[in-house]
């Protein structure tokens, strides 16, 4: 029953990026190094945004 949120590219896409940030590899846009592991899982779904793949919708403010 339960639907799929995110495309399987789009989980790929999270996994490099949770890879590089593993090995201490992942910089912000600012240039700095990321430290912090939600900040790497955000970057990654952005990152899949951009490429166009089955990603939620950002949450809006009310």
């Amino acid at each position: 029953m339960s639907k799929t949120k995110y495309s399987d590219k789009a989980q790929d896409k999270v996994g490099k990026v949770m890879h590089e940030f593993k090995e201490g590899k992942l910089k912000s846009s600012s240039g700095e190094k990321v430290t912090n592991r939600k900040q790497a899982v955000a970057i990654g779904i952005s990152e899949a945004r951009e490429k166009g793949l089955k990603v939620p919708a950002k949450k809006k403010s009310k």
